[in-house]
């Protein structure tokens, strides 16, 4: 099983990004790779398209509130994987009120593709979405 873990300190307390991003359904508020997303079964499956129209299928399978993290798992993308677990978190730095630190991690198992370049794409995929997420809360 593969994995890759992407963490960026970003403007804000982590009340603030947890609102922005805690949503399950959020995506599209601070994500541009996923303009559009459908909550279904309760809002814990949601149904993204990203810009060229792939259809990507997610579930909840982990929510804390308190701790500000949920994971979830990939059911229907067009990534070369399977197996896949991801979660967001998002945590406090002592002493910085108006700062916090948000980490995106996934485990997988690469389908057609090597690990390294499973890594490469959700490393990607990881680091452009928490600089948009930056670039969102400097607003």
């Amino acid at each position: 099983m593969a994995s890759t873990s992407v963490s960026r300190t970003v403007p804000a307390s982590p009340e603030k990004v947890w609102s922005l991003i805690g949503g399950f359904d959020a995506l599209p508020d601070w994500l541009p790779y996923i303009p559009e997303s459908t909550p279904l079964e309760g809002g814990r499956v949601r149904r993204l398209k990203n810009p060229e129209g792939d259809v990507i299928i997610e579930r909840l399978v982990d929510f804390n509130e308190t701790e500000r993290h949920y994971s979830y798992a990939i059911l229907q993308a067009p990534f070369p994987v399977n197996g896949y677990v991801s979660t967001i978190r998002v945590h406090a730095i002592p002493g910085r009120e108006n700062a916090a630190e948000v980490q995106w991690s996934g485990r997988f198992n690469p389908d057609g593709a090597t690990e390294d370049q499973v890594v490469e794409l959700f490393t990607g995929i990881y680091r452009d979405g928490l600089d948009a997420l930056h670039e969102t809360l400097a607003a």
